[in-house]
């Protein structure tokens, strides 16, 4: 695995979500490669401080025009 394709799994490996094969070849470029295991530790630490932070709730007319904004968008194929 490159570090760049670690860089596109890391969110996927640190939910959980990797397949099976996927995780053992993200664990093994991490045993070779310090940047990314220090890429993917500061990654954790970050999730780890932003999950102790109060939930902050946004202003109905905020939230309002989000969903609005999402309801109109189309993702062409």
């Amino acid at each position: 695995m490159s570090c760049h394709e670690l860089v596109e799994l890391v969110t996927a490996y640190l939910d959980d979500a990797l397949s099976p094969a996927d995780a053992v070849r993200f664990e093994a470029h991490l045993e070779t490669c310090p940047d990314c295991s220090a890429y993917v530790a500061q990654f954790a630490q970050t999730i780890n401080a932003l999950g102790a932070l109060p939930a902050e709730r946004l202003r109905e007319e905020t939230l309002a025009g989000l969903l609005d904004a999402f309801r109109g968008y189309v993702r062409e194929p």
